[in-house]
């Protein structure tokens, strides 16, 4: 299964997921922003702990579907002795999204930082001792 990949994101985000109910995360990453812009609500996305530069072929995540996305910019102006001021714009992506499945990465297809990461996905569905 082809999905999207939201990468970098906490072991504890993750358990709270897999323990059933849907929660909301707030994306500031550049290339989860990107990824989050690029899906629908409905759809199924796959997340990980792991970076996106060391995601590879083999790495485990979870299956994830999105309840809703909220893609917002925030805009602060920092004053310097008041002589001078800077103005910065972030964007970030708020989804609420609801656990599926426990998931392992097949392949990762990148296509750089201004385009989501995508990723082929083989859902688990049982547990080997090794």
């Amino acid at each position: 299964m082809l999905c999207t990949a939201l990468t970098g994101i906490s072991q504890e985000a993750l358990r709270d997921l897999r323990r059933g109910k849907p929660r909301t995360l707030e994306l500031q990453s550049t290339h989860n922003v990107v990824t989050a812009a690029e899906t629908n609500p409905g759809d199924h996305i796959f997340m990980t702990s792991v970076d996106k530069e060391d995601l590879s072929p083999g790495d485990s995540g979870i299956m994830a579907e999105i309840l809703s996305i909220n893609i917002t910019m925030k805009r602060m102006i920092e004053f310097n002795s008041g002589l001078h001021f800077e103005e910065r714009e972030r964007i970030s992506a708020r989804i609420q999204v609801r656990f599926c499945s426990t998931t392992t990465v097949k392949e990762v297809v990148d296509e750089g930082y201004t385009r989501p990461t995508r990723v082929d996905v083989i859902r688990c569905t049982s547990y080997h001792a090794g």
